[in-house]
């Protein structure tokens, strides 16, 4: 989820929660304040009934209206404490029952007890509160979307110099000539990510190619020796005078020399696919490639009485063509080497896919390492455990999805091309 969507919720949130709990407030507050205000007109119809006896000595004439209305009885009980009250009455004139405030007061008129009701219809207020709710909702929604709006606006330019130095640094690659240099922004935070990324970049930079030169130097230094030992022990083969002790010996060396040299062209390759830059504008024939790699390997095949099925179709890659060479190459190996004697090796290809599949000799391989490193399953001791690391790096700068799975006592490698 990103950064602008959480704080959009959490902020819409809090908003929403605030503003409704604010209007439930609001509304209580304003009722309150409204039939407060509807009471002080009640005790002011009161007191204009009152003086008017006083100064008059009878009753006023009662003139009701549609949203008032007095009601005078004697009665031999006053009232001791006035008092105001809302009721819901029905109102003959509008057909409806309708919410009423009323106040009941006493007076002595002529040593006579009257008690007056004087009654309110709460109608108009409650016109008043439930526009003033509606206005107060209305406002509110629109508070909600320029809110919105407006935080939309200012986070996308606010987080702009973010991803620009984000894009900046998945652009760069460390075999690049300058080093990554981000610009200096308005905001202080980016500023001190961009030094931080900018040094940072520039340490691992100086790590990399120092490591690079040591790759470089130490692979040119073996080249020699490991030529000159090569070539004494070819000379030592050749001597007739030796023992079969001795023999033995020295085609051990041999042997190890042998996979050590593998190795080291197997680092040397792996290293090269990670620092340059292939240019995959060849086009590149992979039906005419698998049936030229069978056919090289076909005496390995029958060595170990392997039965090879093929379902080739004609399949044209942007490609490089040396790549695709080591890519095919080294799954057939793979999968020689992992197919017991008599088994069954099958081959695959159409435009999107290419599979290998061949029967297993034991379990599935750890799914978790199989394309890390030097990792070799425990029951095969050959090769030097770089072969499928080298297929997955091809197939990581090829921009193709590189997959192992074990089905049906099956080692399963599926390249899917994405062209």
């Amino acid at each position: 989820m990103k950064l602008f969507t959480k704080y959009n919720r959490i902020s819409i949130a809090a908003t929403i929660f605030t503003f409704v709990v604010g209007s439930i407030a609001f509304y209580f507050v304003l009722h309150y304040i409204l039939i407060r205000q509807l009471d002080e007109t009640l005790r002011s119809e009161q007191q204009e009934i009152v003086e008017y006896i006083d100064a008059h000595h009878q009753l006023p004439e009662i003139e009701n209206t549609k949203n008032q209305w007095i009601a005078i009885e004697k009665s031999n009980q006053p009232i001791q404490k006035q008092k105001t009250k809302s009721y819901t009455v029905f109102n003959p004139r509008e057909n409806e029952n309708e919410k009423v405030r009323q106040l009941i007061f006493s007076v002595f008129v002529n040593q006579t007890n009257y008690n007056i009701t004087v009654n309110k219809s709460e109608v108009e207020t409650d016109d008043i509160l439930k526009l003033i709710i509606l206005v107060t909702i209305g406002m509110i929604a629109l508070i909600l979307l320029l809110n919105l709006l407006i935080n939309r606006n200012i986070i996308n330019r606010l987080w702009q110099p973010f991803y620009h130095s984000i894009n900046k640094v998945k652009e760069y690659h460390l075999n690049d000539r300058q080093s990554l240099h981000l610009p200096k922004e308005d905001t202080d935070e980016f500023n001190l990510l961009n030094d931080s990324l900018n040094v940072m970049t520039q340490s691992v930079r100086q790590d990399y190619q120092t490591l690079k030169a040591f790759t470089e130097n130490a692979s040119h230094e073996m080249q020699t020796p490991l030529a000159v030992i090569k070539s004494k022990t070819e000379m030592l083969l050749q001597q007739q005078n030796i023992s079969e002790e001795a023999m033995k010996q020295i085609i051990g060396i041999e042997e190890g020399i042998q996979k050590l040299s593998r190795l080291h062209h197997s680092l040397l390759l792996l290293t090269k696919i990670e620092n340059t830059h292939f240019k995959f504008d060849e086009k590149v024939d992979m039906y005419e490639l698998l049936s030229q790699k069978i056919e090289e390997k076909r005496e390995v095949f029958e060595s170990k009485k392997l039965t090879v099925v093929k379902d080739l179709q004609f399949v044209s890659l942007r490609f490089h063509q040396q790549l695709a060479e080591i890519l095919v190459n080294n799954l057939l190996s793979n999968s020689i080497r992992y197919t017991p004697a008599n088994g069954i090796v099958t081959i695959e290809l159409d435009d999107e896919k290419l599979i290998v599949r061949n029967t297993a000799t034991e379990n599935s391989l750890d799914v978790d390492k199989i394309f890390q490193r030097f990792y070799k399953a425990q029951q095969n001791h050959e090769g030097n455990g770089l072969g499928l690391a080298i297929v997955k790096e091809i197939g990581k700068i090829a921009g193709f999805d590189v997959q192992y799975l074990f089905h049906n006592n099956h080692h399963i490698f599926t390249i899917y091309f994405k062209q």
